[in-house]
């Protein structure tokens, strides 16, 4: 059996990878969301254990001593983290993860977990023109949104398809390595 691996996405705020990141999971079979934990209060609508996994601070304070995180931050008041024993877990029986984390995250991630075991992908932003251009052209936002989300999206059908491309590329790679390996292997007496 391969073993999974972790499947990155970060970027600038707004530059698209929360959607690439749910086009991925609605197009390929055989990766998953992590689920963070948050102190954050639940929003109208999100449960528990498919949205976030939701706790205290003192809590998610304990969960940092222990190291039960990849990765964790702290913003805007509240704190957010990768369970490390989930992500492991699902590796071992072969699922892939995806992650949508802040450059941050990843550098922690990276930090610790195999090399392996993780593939990054930094979503960047089109061109400023061509942005501002998409965005006043829906003639949905004030000149406040425009201006906040000028780093946003990138022609969003081509990232998924390249992303799409490098998760089975990764996948191939994998399986390929797998098998040489038991083939080199099987010519050795241990």
């Amino acid at each position: 059996m391969r073993r999974g691996f972790v499947l990155i996405l970060s970027a600038p705020s707004g530059a698209g990878k929360s959607t690439l990141a749910r086009q991925l999971l609605v197009s390929s079979s055989g990766i998953n969301l992590s689920v963070s934990t948050t102190t954050r209060a639940p929003r109208a609508g999100e449960q528990e254990g498919i949205d976030y996994y939701f706790c205290t601070q003192e809590k998610f304070r304990q969960l940092v001593v222990q190291g039960a995180f990849l990765e964790w931050a702290a913003v805007f008041g509240h704190s957010y983290g990768t369970s490390r024993i989930v992500v492991e877990e699902a590796l071992a029986r072969g699922e892939d993860v995806l992650l949508d984390i802040d450059w941050q995250g990843a550098r922690q991630v990276r930090a610790g977990l195999r090399s392996g075991d993780v593939v990054s992908v930094f979503i960047s932003p089109p061109s400023r023109s061509k942005l501002e251009e998409r965005l006043r052209g829906r003639g949905k936002d004030s000149e406040e949104v425009i201006a906040g989300r000028m780093a946003k999206a990138d022609d969003l059908t081509r990232a998924h398809v390249e992303l799409e491309t490098i998760l089975q590329a990764e996948r191939l790679r994998r399986l390929r390595l797998e098998e040489d390996a038991k083939e080199i292997l099987a010519g050795f007496d241990l």
